[in-house]
Formats: C-alpha cells, sequence, structure tokens
C-alpha cells in the first residue's frame, strides 16, 4: 500500500475507535459496562447488530463465494425477515418484561440452574469459536499486505480487539459499530462502482449480467428440495428461520445489542430494521463477487489469488512446472475473450444454433482454464510450507489492491478491519458478560461487590480473547470461511432454539425433562454432523439447526411423559432482580 492508503487506514481506524469511547466515557460499574446505558435509538441497533453478524468474512469471504459458486448463498438469508417479525412479537417483549441481563437468566426462572447453565455453555462453545474464525479472515489481508507471519498478524489482530472491547464495554461497541457500517458500506458501493467502471467500453452492465448468468453466477433461487444442497429455498426458509430464530433471539451477541435500547419498540424496530436491510445488503455483496467474475473474464487473474503462496511456489523446485502453467493460462485467456464476445454476437443475433455453438466453445475454453487452476493447486499441495486456504478468500482483496486507485485502498481496508473489530468486540463482550452473570455472581462468587463484578467482566473479556486467538491459529483448516461460522453455529444453535422454544410455548415441560432432552438432543446432533463428515451421512449443515430444534422438543415432550412430573409452570415474576438471581436457592 501507498502512503495515502496508511493513512486513510490508520485515519479511519483511529476516528472510530476514538468516537466509539468517547460516546462511552464514564462506564464504571457493572452494569454499564455489560448492558451500556440502555439509551440506543432504533437505527443503531439496527446498525449494531448488522455490523455484529456481517463480520469481516462478510466483506472477505462473501464476493468470492460468488465468484466461486455463484449467488445462491443469498438463499440462506431468506429466513431472516419472519425470525425478525416472530422475535420482534415474541420474544424481545418478554426479555424486557423481565429486565434479564442475559438472555438464559430467564431459563432459571422458567426452569431451573442447571437449564440456564447447559444453555450458556453451549453459546459459550459455539461463539468461543466463531470469535476465533472472525479474527483469522482479517488477519490473512494484513499478513498478505505486509508480508507478515500469519500467527503474528492473528496476534497483534486480537490484542488490539481485546483492548478495545476491555476499553469500552457495551457502549463503546454499539456506538463504534454504527460509524462502522456506515464506512463499510460506503466503501462496498465505491468498490462496486468502480468495477462495473473497469469493465471493457464494449461491455455494458447488462453484458456483464448476461454473462453471469450464462457463467452460472446469477443462480439465485433454487426450488429443488435436497437434504445434501446447502443451499436452496428450502434450507434458507426451514433451516434458515430456525437459525437466525436461535441467532438473534438466543444468541448474547445479539440479545446484548438490543437489550441497549431505550425502550421495547426501539429495540423491536431495529429488529425489523435488521431483517429488511440485510437481504438486499448480502445480495449486493454476492452481486459485487458476480461482477468481479465478469471483470477477470476481461482483465487476465493470477493463476492463483493467493500472492504468498505463489511467492512460496517460485522459491521452490516446482518453479519451472508453475511458470509453465502461468504462460498457457495467459493463452487461454486470450482464447476466452474471443470466445465470450462472439456468444454475445450469437446472443444478440437471436438464432439459437449460433448461440448453442459459440457456448460450447467458451464453456471448453472455461474447462480448460479450471483444469490450469486444478494443476496449480495440486503443486501447491506438493509444498510443505504452503498453508492450506481457500483461493476465493482472497479474490476480492487481490482485487482491491491491484486494480482501486490510491486512498481508496486504504478505505477497503479498513472496511474488512472495521467488520473484524466490531463482529469480535461483540461477541468478547458477549461472551464476559454470560461468564459473569450466568456463571460467576451467580454460582462461583456470590455477594462481591460491583468494582469486584466489573473487573471480573473485564477480565473473562481478556480471558475469551485468548481462547478466540487459539482457535484463530488452527482456522485455516477450514475450506470456507464465511460456512465455517455458519457450520459452528449450526451445531450448537438447534438445541438453544428447542429450550427456548420450549421454554416460551410449552408451560407443561418442566426443569428436569428439557435438560436431559437438550443433553441428549445437542449428542445426537453432534453425532449427525460427524457421521455427515465421515461421509455417512449426506445432511447439508443447514438442517442441523431444525433438527436440533424438533429433537430437543420432542425428547423434553417425551422424558415430561415418562418422568410425570407435575405439568404445573413455576410463575415467573414480573421482574427478574440481578440480586434476588443471585441469592436465589437452585429451583
Amino acid at each position: 500500500m501507498r502512503s495515502i492508503d496508511w493513512i486513510v487506514l490508520i485515519g479511519t481506524l483511529s476516528y472510530i475507535i476514538l468516537y466509539g469511547l468517547w460516546k462511552s466515557k464514564g462506564v464504571n460499574n457493572t452494569k454499564d459496562f455489560l448492558l451500556g446505558k440502555q439509551e440506543l435509538k432504533w437505527w443503531t441497533i439496527g446498525l449494531s447488530i448488522i455490523a455484529t453478524q456481517a463480520s469481516a468474512i462478510t466483506f472477505l469471504s462473501t464476493p468470492g463465494q460468488a465468484f466461486e459458486d455463484g449467488m445462491r448463498f443469498i438463499q440462506f438469508y431468506l429466513g431472516m425477515p419472519l425470525a425478525m417479525v416472530i422475535l420482534a412479537a415474541f420474544v424481545v417483549p418478554l426479555y424486557y418484561k423481565y429486565e434479564v441481563y442475559t438472555a438464559y437468566q430467564y431459563l432459571e426462572s422458567r426452569f431451573d440452574l442447571r437449564t440456564r447453565q447447559l444453555a450458556a455453555a453451549l453459546f459459550l462453545i459455539q461463539r468461543g469459536l466463531a470469535a476465533g474464525i472472525v479474527i483469522y479472515a482479517p488477519a490473512i489481508i494484513l499478513s498478505n499486505i505486509l508480508s507478515w507471519n500469519l500467527e503474528l498478524t492473528i496476534l497483534l489482530m486480537g490484542a488490539m480487539v481485546i483492548l478495545y472491547t476491555v476499553s469500552g464495554g457495551t457502549d463503546a461497541v454499539s456506538q463504534t459499530q454504527k460509524q462502522q457500517m456506515i464506512v463499510i458500506l460506503s466503501g462496498m458501493f465505491i468498490a462496486f462502482l468502480i468495477m462495473v467502471n473497469l469493465l471493457p467500453d464494449d461491455i455494458s452492465f447488462g453484458s456483464a449480467l448476461t454473462i453471469a448468468g450464462e457463467m452460472d453466477k446469477l443462480n439465485v433461487i433454487d426450488f429443488e428440495f435436497d437434504l445434501s444442497n446447502r443451499y436452496n429455498v428450502w434450507s434458507g426458509l426451514l433451516g434458515g428461520t430456525f437459525l437466525f430464530l436461535s441467532y438473534f433471539g438466543t444468541d448474547q451477541s445479539q440479545v446484548q445489542r438490543y437489550l441497549s435500547g431505550k425502550s421495547l419498540k426501539e429495540s423491536r424496530l431495529g429488529l425489523i430494521f435488521n431483517g429488511l436491510f440485510k437481504v438486499p445488503m448480502q445480495f449486493m455483496i454476492l452481486l459485487i463477487g458476480a461482477i468481479m467474475f465478469v471483470f477477470y473474464q476481461f482483465n487476465q487473474p493470477p493463476l492463483h489469488f493467493n500472492k504468498n503462496s505463489v511467492n512460496q511456489i517460485r522459491l521452490s523446485e516446482y518453479k519451472e512446472a508453475y511458470e509453465k502453467l502461468e504462460e498457457r493460462q495467459t493463452i487461454v485467456f486470450n482464447q476466452k475473450q474471443v470466445h465470450i464476445r462472439n456468444f454475445l454476437d450469437a446472443k444478440s443475433g437471436g438464432d439459437g444454433k449460433d448461440i448453442q455453438q459459440a457456448r460450447m466453445v467458451l464453456d471448453k475454453s472455461r474447462e480448460e482454464e479450471t483444469k490450469l487452476r486444478t494443476q496449480a493447486k495440486e503443486i501447491m499441495g506438493q509444498v510443505k510450507s504452503i498453508k492450506k486456504a481457500r483461493e476465493a478468500d482472497y479474490v476480492f482483496i487481490t482485487f482491491i489492491l491491484t486494480y482501486l486507485p490510491p486512498g481508496l485502498v486504504g478505505l477497503l481496508i479498513a472496511v474488512i478491519f472495521s467488520a473484524a473489530m466490531s463482529t469480535t468486540a461483540s461477541e468478547l463482550n458477549a461472551l464476559a458478560t454470560t461468564t459473569t452473570i450466568d456463571f460467576y455472581q451467580r454460582s462461583w462468587a456470590k455477594n462481591k461487590e460491583d468494582k469486584h463484578y466489573l473487573f471480573a467482566s473485564k477480565g473473562f473479556t481478556i480471558l475469551w480473547g485468548l481462547i478466540a486467538l487459539s482457535f484463530a491459529m488452527v482456522a485455516g483448516a477450514f475450506d470456507n470461511l464465511i460456512e465455517a461460522v455458519n457450520i459452528v453455529g449450526s451445531v450448537f444453535y438447534g438445541a438453544i432454539l428447542g429450550i427456548f422454544l420450549t421454554a416460551f410455548f410449552l408451560p407443561y415441560i418442566r426443569a428436569k425433562a428439557i435438560f436431559m432432552g437438550a443433553l441428549i438432543g445437542e449428542i445426537l446432533v453432534i453425532t449427525v454432523f460427524v457421521l455427515d463428515k465421515m461421509e455417512k451421512l449426506n445432511i447439508a449443515y443447514l438442517w442441523l439447526n431444525l433438527i436440533g430444534c424438533i429433537l430437543v422438543i420432542l425428547l423434553a415432550a417425551g422424558f415430561q411423559f415418562l418422568l410425570k412430573e407435575p405439568k404445573v409452570n413455576v410463575p415467573l415474576k414480573n421482574k427478574i432482580d440481578q440480586e434476588d438471581i443471585l441469592d436465589s436457592d437452585e429451583v
């Protein structure tokens, strides 16, 4: 990067961090640190919710996802608007009514301490692992830009986020995320405009969409019902709805965002805003990837997008073999440009036979290009010093560094870092809140002064930051970063959602039944996941959310029948007071 890019990058990040710390000044007690001052308006809540979910992986990996696999990933989000309406109508009012610090406090009053802490533990496991992945993603970028050691970069990134989160607490996270989302959306929109502008003069935006469609990059909707297909309408509407109900309704990293709202109305509006805005936002990010694919049909891409891996190949015994592949790629690329234009001419002429012939020639050149890329990856697999990484995750950052003008490169890098900071800060803050409220205060250290719990909250923030860093060190083993986060969540979210749905809608089910149902249900979900990895089953990960939820509810209902516990629900107080929770005995 040039000097102007470093100035823009450092200036943007410094402004965002200082703004967040300034807006959160005066945080000197546990409540303000964990929940904030509860003065946020709906637009801040909405942007904070989006920023928490839209990590650096979203802006790094999603365009690469569309570049490689098309836009079918958008179906993953189809269930979100429905989930937001359900949560706003039924769940958020309950949290406000009982004035909880965490979502899991409600479960103790409804069931017992064991159930509360089981759900909290499941959250801590999956969110702690996911936090590592979202630290790893931007570390890839920085290590590539500066040619730094990846592990050292992960440590530096993690240290920045930990210090930032410990300093300001929830208010700093939420206030900062509003600024971060403005930077993120502006940067992505500018990148899209530049990408379209850099297309050849004879390739209009409409022609670019035609090319993307013909090359299966606009495969937005798939109505075929297939349990093994990760992304279709049914997995999105069914599995996706259950995933988002659990994520936004029971995941403390999200619950904490709207519990900071000024009122129930503001929190509800923030959730609805998220549901309405998220799908078109993801559509545009995927469209960037599809247009980027077209861009690289007319601007020769590298044979492999991971610059560091290519540099290591050039220093190895496979240098000559790799360079021969590059020479062949140049020939194929030049031929393919001719074939693409011939295909567009045939399409405009409308002759079916000419279109079919032109398409066959174009497909042949694409197949040869794919074969060359596969051979390059096979060569890289022979070099032990090259770490396994999904090439598509490097496509968008390669475009940014190669084609964006000075200054905008720094802005787009700031976008990636802003997204990483916002998501990781939210997650560490939520992990610390859950550990402090649901375990430390409740069971390990009762009746201490507020300063003690404030210190403990900051200590747990640091501890979870270190755990996330440890997992970030091995996150490169995943083939797809954005899928990795969702897979980790899907393994645990279904069981958590099953517990909460039982609490909300099945009042006759009691504590022992739900605890046993949740424990066995989660074990079964993990078993299904492992069998799928062993290729004994073939079930897409999104279905794990639905499977886990249904298993927990059915098992709990069955155990309730067998145990014959009294079908009388423990009446809930109108308010769950923190001190009452801490001083009460286990139900």
